[in-house]
């Protein structure tokens, strides 16, 4: 498999998917907004988005399972599967704020092999593919050089259905608004590891998460030269709800920071 072709045409679909959203936001009512669970919204933007996206991901890949937020594709694969979120940052786009994205990975038996996230408003493409270094429409991206805690702009989510560890967190936030050159909430974890992978963040950190909230967002961020583990140290973040990513630089002391809070 050629996997900067596949990744190229990957792009094409996450743009295509946003011109969708992006024409369906002028059209958008609150009436139209469906409550999954609290704090927890889908619309037909989102189905109607994640719809173009299996059908243009299956003719790319006939044989290619899926994981999906909205479940428009129960598609099983045997060897290559898609990760994909429509359109993460609902909320945000159904008060019309900014940021919100289509993310998608491409998973070989489970490896993520290609990482596409399209932020629609600022008609950002960030990309990778596995030994091919990391994109942003097309010109190359590296994670930031910041080596200290101390000079480094942190991104978070703020937890919206899942707040068993919501003490732990508020003590994270009150360490690194001290500690650091400030926090941002962006309202999407796809995202924030964007802007990990590009250098507009130095660290990124965050629980109650889906796969298809971080799949693409981590590789790329690894792609461009940062690490990534969850809140234990380990490499359990697709899955295990909890990630933390930083440039290579800062890797270490953040995510000592974050565990060692996070575990209190």
């Amino acid at each position: 498999m050629d996997y900067k072709y596949i990744c190229t045409k990957t792009e094409l679909i996450a743009k295509k998917a946003g011109d969708f959203i992006k024409k369906e936001a002028s059209n958008f009512k609150q009436s139209d907004i469906v409550s999954k669970s609290s704090n927890d919204f889908v619309s037909y933007v989102d189905k109607g988005a994640e719809e173009l996206l299996v059908a243009d991901l299956s003719k790319l890949i006939p044989e290619a399972g899926f994981i999906t937020e909205e479940n428009t594709s129960n598609k099983k694969g045997t060897t290559y599967r898609w990760i994909i979120d429509p359109l993460d940052g609902t909320t945000n786009f159904i008060h019309g704020l900014s940021p919100f994205a289509v993310s998608i990975a491409l998973q070989k038996n489970e490896e993520t092999i290609i990482g596409v996230i399209y932020e629609i408003g600022l008609d950002e493409c960030f990309s990778a593919w596995k030994n091919g270094g990391a994109y942003l429409n097309g010109t190359k991206i590296n994670v930031s050089n910041n080596a200290k805690v101390k000079n480094s702009l942190i991104a978070t989510g703020f937890p919206y259905k899942d707040f068993n560890k919501l003490p732990q967190f508020m003590k994270s936030l009150s360490y690194f608004m001290e500690y650091s050159h400030g926090l941002r909430r962006l309202g999407s974890a796809a995202t924030d590891l964007a802007y990990v992978a590009c250098g507009r963040v130095d660290a990124f950190y965050e629980y109650g998460l889906s796969p298809w909230d971080v799949a693409a967002g981590a590789f790329i961020v690894e792609e461009a030269g940062g690490l990534v583990c969850d809140f234990n140290g380990e490499d359990n973040y697709i899955f295990g709800k909890e990630i933390i990513s930083a440039n290579a630089h800062n890797f270490a002391e953040f995510s000592k920071l974050v565990i060692n809070i996070m575990h209190l």
